[in-house]
Protein backbone atom coordinates (compact mmCIF):
# COMPACT_ATOMS: atom_id res chain seq x y z
CA UNK A 1 0.00 0.00 0.00
CA UNK A 2 1.27 3.30 -0.90
CA UNK A 3 1.82 6.10 1.64
CA UNK A 4 -0.82 8.33 0.09
CA UNK A 5 -3.58 5.28 0.52
CA UNK A 6 -2.32 4.87 3.84
CA UNK A 7 -3.19 8.28 4.65
CA UNK A 8 -6.53 8.13 2.71
CA UNK A 9 -7.44 4.83 5.18
CA UNK A 10 -7.26 7.78 7.93
CA UNK A 11 -9.09 10.27 6.58
CA UNK A 12 -13.10 11.05 6.24
CA UNK A 13 -14.91 10.67 2.93
CA UNK A 14 -14.88 13.95 2.47
CA UNK A 15 -11.45 14.91 2.90
CA UNK A 16 -10.55 11.57 0.66
CA UNK A 17 -12.51 12.76 -2.24
CA UNK A 18 -10.64 16.09 -2.14
CA UNK A 19 -7.64 13.95 -2.42
CA UNK A 20 -8.40 12.35 -4.85
CA UNK A 21 -9.91 14.87 -6.98
CA UNK A 22 -6.46 16.85 -6.93
CA UNK A 23 -4.72 13.75 -7.56
CA UNK A 24 -5.96 12.80 -10.63
CA UNK A 25 -6.50 16.20 -12.16
CA UNK A 26 -3.80 18.30 -10.79
CA UNK A 27 -1.18 16.96 -13.30
CA UNK A 28 -2.67 17.90 -16.41
CA UNK A 29 -3.93 21.22 -15.49
CA UNK A 30 -0.33 21.85 -13.84
CA UNK A 31 0.92 20.17 -17.19
CA UNK A 32 -1.70 22.81 -19.26
CA UNK A 33 -0.44 25.62 -17.36
CA UNK A 34 3.26 24.78 -18.19
CA UNK A 35 2.51 24.83 -21.91
CA UNK A 36 1.73 28.91 -21.86
CA UNK A 37 4.64 31.32 -21.91
CA UNK A 38 4.03 31.99 -17.41
CA UNK A 39 5.85 34.72 -15.95
CA UNK A 40 7.23 34.85 -12.13
CA UNK A 41 5.71 37.95 -11.73
CA UNK A 42 1.89 37.56 -13.24
CA UNK A 43 -1.45 38.01 -11.70
CA UNK A 44 -3.43 34.92 -11.17
CA UNK A 45 -7.06 34.12 -10.67
CA UNK A 46 -8.20 30.71 -9.44
CA UNK A 47 -11.44 30.91 -9.92
CA UNK A 48 -13.59 27.58 -7.84
CA UNK A 49 -10.29 27.18 -6.04
CA UNK A 50 -11.77 23.93 -4.50
CA UNK A 51 -9.07 22.99 -1.71
CA UNK A 52 -5.98 25.08 -3.08
CA UNK A 53 -3.75 22.50 -4.15
CA UNK A 54 -3.44 24.72 -8.01
CA UNK A 55 -3.57 27.90 -6.19
CA UNK A 56 -0.63 26.95 -3.95
CA UNK A 57 1.04 25.70 -7.25
CA UNK A 58 0.65 28.72 -8.69
CA UNK A 59 1.93 30.43 -6.11
CA UNK A 60 5.18 28.76 -6.29
CA UNK A 61 5.33 29.21 -10.21
CA UNK A 62 4.36 33.40 -9.82
CA UNK A 63 6.57 33.77 -6.48
CA UNK A 64 7.29 37.35 -7.50
CA UNK A 65 3.72 37.80 -8.42
CA UNK A 66 0.39 37.11 -6.76
CA UNK A 67 -2.59 34.68 -6.90
CA UNK A 68 -6.33 35.17 -5.62
CA UNK A 69 -7.86 32.15 -5.24
CA UNK A 70 -11.60 32.49 -4.92
CA UNK A 71 -14.21 30.03 -3.68
CA UNK A 72 -17.77 29.72 -2.15
CA UNK A 73 -16.04 27.70 0.89
CA UNK A 74 -12.21 28.30 1.71
CA UNK A 75 -12.09 26.77 5.40
CA UNK A 76 -9.47 24.37 3.78
CA UNK A 77 -7.43 26.74 2.56
CA UNK A 78 -3.77 27.45 4.66
CA UNK A 79 -2.43 31.02 3.27
CA UNK A 80 0.68 30.97 5.49
CA UNK A 81 1.69 27.95 2.81
CA UNK A 82 2.34 31.07 0.44
CA UNK A 83 3.06 34.43 0.93
CA UNK A 84 1.80 35.66 -2.43
CA UNK A 85 -1.68 34.28 -2.40
CA UNK A 86 -4.55 35.72 -1.11
CA UNK A 87 -7.91 33.59 -0.52
CA UNK A 88 -11.85 35.03 -0.92
CA UNK A 89 -14.29 33.51 -0.10
CA UNK A 90 -17.11 34.27 -2.64
CA UNK A 91 -19.39 33.00 -4.89
CA UNK A 92 -18.71 33.49 -8.59
CA UNK A 93 -21.58 35.67 -9.67
CA UNK A 94 -20.80 38.19 -6.81
CA UNK A 95 -17.01 38.22 -8.56
CA UNK A 96 -16.30 41.77 -9.93
CA UNK A 97 -12.95 42.63 -10.67
CA UNK A 98 -11.20 45.71 -12.38
CA UNK A 99 -11.13 45.04 -16.37
CA UNK A 100 -7.65 43.55 -17.39
CA UNK A 101 -6.66 42.34 -13.59
CA UNK A 102 -5.19 39.27 -14.03
CA UNK A 103 -2.27 37.64 -16.39
CA UNK A 104 -3.74 34.01 -16.08
CA UNK A 105 -7.15 32.78 -14.71
CA UNK A 106 -7.63 29.06 -14.06
CA UNK A 107 -11.39 27.84 -13.90
CA UNK A 108 -11.22 24.51 -13.29
CA UNK A 109 -14.79 22.20 -13.17
CA UNK A 110 -16.73 25.86 -12.66
CA UNK A 111 -18.54 27.87 -15.51
CA UNK A 112 -20.52 23.93 -16.32
CA UNK A 113 -21.76 24.00 -13.21
CA UNK A 114 -23.59 27.74 -13.31
CA UNK A 115 -27.11 28.29 -15.04
CA UNK A 116 -25.35 30.81 -17.81
CA UNK A 117 -22.09 29.47 -18.29
CA UNK A 118 -21.14 31.24 -21.22
CA UNK A 119 -22.32 35.00 -19.29
CA UNK A 120 -19.70 33.81 -16.38
CA UNK A 121 -17.16 32.97 -18.93
CA UNK A 122 -17.70 36.45 -20.44
CA UNK A 123 -17.21 38.53 -17.61
CA UNK A 124 -14.44 36.52 -16.24
CA UNK A 125 -12.55 37.60 -20.08
CA UNK A 126 -13.56 40.86 -19.06
CA UNK A 127 -11.19 40.75 -15.90
CA UNK A 128 -8.16 38.70 -18.09
CA UNK A 129 -5.30 41.67 -19.26
CA UNK A 130 -3.94 42.02 -22.45
CA UNK A 131 -2.01 39.32 -23.77
CA UNK A 132 -3.32 37.08 -20.40
CA UNK A 133 -4.13 34.04 -20.72
CA UNK A 134 -7.37 31.45 -19.21
CA UNK A 135 -7.50 27.79 -18.75
CA UNK A 136 -11.07 26.29 -18.48
CA UNK A 137 -11.66 22.84 -17.93
CA UNK A 138 -15.26 21.17 -18.08
CA UNK A 139 -16.82 18.14 -18.33
CA UNK A 140 -18.63 16.81 -21.15
CA UNK A 141 -20.80 13.70 -20.32
CA UNK A 142 -21.43 11.11 -23.18
CA UNK A 143 -24.78 9.74 -23.77
CA UNK A 144 -26.23 6.61 -21.42
CA UNK A 145 -27.22 4.29 -24.38
CA UNK A 146 -24.33 2.51 -24.64
CA UNK A 147 -22.91 1.84 -21.42
CA UNK A 148 -21.88 -1.69 -21.36
CA UNK A 149 -23.87 -3.30 -18.62
CA UNK A 150 -27.54 -2.76 -17.12
CA UNK A 151 -26.40 -1.76 -13.72
CA UNK A 152 -23.65 0.73 -14.64
CA UNK A 153 -26.06 2.61 -16.85
CA UNK A 154 -28.73 2.31 -14.20
CA UNK A 155 -26.29 4.03 -11.82
CA UNK A 156 -25.34 6.67 -14.20
CA UNK A 157 -28.41 7.73 -15.14
CA UNK A 158 -29.85 8.31 -11.39
CA UNK A 159 -26.31 10.04 -11.30
CA UNK A 160 -26.42 12.45 -14.02
CA UNK A 161 -29.92 12.94 -13.11
CA UNK A 162 -29.04 14.67 -9.93
CA UNK A 163 -26.46 16.89 -11.47
CA UNK A 164 -29.13 18.10 -13.96
CA UNK A 165 -31.19 18.77 -10.32
CA UNK A 166 -28.54 21.08 -9.85
CA UNK A 167 -28.59 23.41 -13.27
CA UNK A 168 -25.09 21.74 -14.31
CA UNK A 169 -24.76 21.88 -18.18
CA UNK A 170 -23.99 18.53 -19.24
CA UNK A 171 -22.53 19.39 -22.45
CA UNK A 172 -20.42 22.15 -22.13
CA UNK A 173 -17.03 21.51 -22.09
CA UNK A 174 -17.84 20.46 -25.55
CA UNK A 175 -18.49 23.85 -26.00
CA UNK A 176 -15.76 25.36 -24.65
CA UNK A 177 -13.00 25.64 -27.44
CA UNK A 178 -15.68 27.33 -30.21
CA UNK A 179 -17.13 29.38 -27.31
CA UNK A 180 -13.31 31.11 -26.62
CA UNK A 181 -12.69 31.28 -30.21
CA UNK A 182 -16.01 32.92 -30.86
CA UNK A 183 -15.16 35.27 -27.70
CA UNK A 184 -12.11 36.53 -29.99
CA UNK A 185 -8.79 34.67 -28.10
CA UNK A 186 -6.08 33.91 -29.83
CA UNK A 187 -4.40 30.58 -30.20
CA UNK A 188 -6.89 28.53 -28.40
CA UNK A 189 -6.22 24.95 -27.90
CA UNK A 190 -7.55 21.56 -26.14
CA UNK A 191 -6.62 18.38 -24.99
CA UNK A 192 -9.18 16.38 -24.24
CA UNK A 193 -9.35 13.22 -21.44
CA UNK A 194 -11.49 9.86 -21.09
CA UNK A 195 -12.92 9.43 -18.15
CA UNK A 196 -14.79 6.62 -16.37
CA UNK A 197 -14.55 2.85 -14.88
CA UNK A 198 -11.24 1.04 -15.83
CA UNK A 199 -9.81 4.30 -16.93
CA UNK A 200 -7.07 4.33 -14.17
CA UNK A 201 -7.45 3.28 -10.53
CA UNK A 202 -7.30 6.25 -8.84
CA UNK A 203 -10.67 7.34 -11.25
CA UNK A 204 -11.85 3.82 -9.94
CA UNK A 205 -11.60 5.01 -5.96
CA UNK A 206 -12.58 8.47 -7.03
CA UNK A 207 -16.10 6.80 -7.87
CA UNK A 208 -15.98 4.62 -5.22
CA UNK A 209 -16.28 6.91 -3.16
CA UNK A 210 -18.20 9.30 -4.64
CA UNK A 211 -20.84 5.97 -4.42
CA UNK A 212 -20.36 6.04 -0.83
CA UNK A 213 -21.15 9.05 -0.06
CA UNK A 214 -23.80 9.84 -2.64
CA UNK A 215 -25.39 6.44 -2.94
CA UNK A 216 -27.17 5.64 -0.23
CA UNK A 217 -29.43 8.60 -0.87
CA UNK A 218 -29.79 7.84 -4.30
CA UNK A 219 -31.08 4.51 -3.13
CA UNK A 220 -33.50 5.84 -0.80
CA UNK A 221 -34.77 8.58 -3.40
CA UNK A 222 -35.68 5.59 -5.56
CA UNK A 223 -33.17 6.38 -8.66
CA UNK A 224 -31.35 3.42 -8.34
CA UNK A 225 -31.75 -0.36 -6.61
CA UNK A 226 -29.35 -1.04 -4.45
CA UNK A 227 -28.66 -4.18 -6.14
CA UNK A 228 -27.23 -2.05 -9.40
CA UNK A 229 -25.39 -0.06 -6.91
CA UNK A 230 -23.39 -2.68 -4.98
CA UNK A 231 -22.78 -4.23 -8.81
CA UNK A 232 -21.90 -1.44 -9.86
CA UNK A 233 -19.13 -0.55 -7.05
CA UNK A 234 -18.13 -4.32 -7.06
CA UNK A 235 -17.20 -4.34 -10.87
CA UNK A 236 -14.98 -1.25 -10.75
CA UNK A 237 -11.49 -2.00 -11.58
CA UNK A 238 -13.06 -5.02 -13.59
CA UNK A 239 -11.98 -4.95 -17.07
CA UNK A 240 -15.30 -6.41 -18.25
CA UNK A 241 -16.69 -2.95 -16.93
CA UNK A 242 -14.59 -0.60 -18.44
CA UNK A 243 -16.15 2.82 -19.73
CA UNK A 244 -15.61 6.33 -21.32
CA UNK A 245 -18.64 7.95 -19.26
CA UNK A 246 -17.33 11.67 -19.65
CA UNK A 247 -14.62 13.66 -21.64
CA UNK A 248 -12.78 16.27 -19.68
CA UNK A 249 -12.35 19.36 -21.78
CA UNK A 250 -9.22 21.50 -20.94
CA UNK A 251 -9.27 24.66 -23.17
CA UNK A 252 -6.89 27.58 -22.84
CA UNK A 253 -6.71 30.77 -24.83
CA UNK A 254 -4.76 34.28 -25.32
CA UNK A 255 -6.76 37.63 -25.05
CA UNK A 256 -5.26 39.91 -27.86
CA UNK A 257 -2.51 41.91 -27.53
CA UNK A 258 -5.01 45.34 -27.79
CA UNK A 259 -8.33 45.10 -27.77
Amino acid sequence: MTSAARRRESQGPDEVLTQLWESIYDPGTQQAIRNLPVQSNWCCLDVGAGAGSMSYWLANVVDQGTVLAVDVDTRQFDVSRSPNLTVREADIHELEFEPHSFDLILARAVFGYLRRPEEALQRALRWLAPGGWIVVEDFYYLPTEHVPSDHARAVTNAYLHQLRSTDADMHWGRRLPSTLAKAGLHSVDLRVTPLGPGQHALGDELIRTRMRLQGPDLVRRGAVSAADLDSFVAGLGDPRSRDVATLLFSVWGQQPATR
